[in-house]
């Protein structure tokens, strides 16, 4: 593990991670830093906890829609995907319980 220093909407925060995951931390922490800037920039929003909150709703957003790779699943998106499996289990699970 090693620690990594980095500034995010003008605040230091010391992170640790795995060597191997250096690369993959601080392309996230310049993605919710430039979000998160542009947030404050609007002017709508204020606070650094209520900027950080409506990142990470976007952030969450973004990967809930965000579309699978070429195959099966080609196209689809994360969170239609996720949703699909909980029907499955849901279905399952009333299946098992008759």
């Amino acid at each position: 593990m090693e620690r990594v220093d980095v500034t995010i909407l003008g605040r230091e925060y010391s992170l640790v991670c795995a060597a191997s995951e250096r690369e993959s931390l601080l392309a996230a922490v310049k993605h919710a830093d430039r979000l998160m800037g542009s947030i404050h920039a609007s002017g709508k929003i204020s606070g650094n906890e209520r900027i950080a909150v409506m990142a990470a709703i976007a952030i969450a957003g973004e990967l809930l829609t965000m579309k699978a790779p070429d195959g099966p699943l080609g196209g689809l998106a994360i969170g239609d995907f996720k949703r699909r499996i909980e029907d499955m289990n849901t279905m399952i699970d009333g299946v098992l319980d008759s």
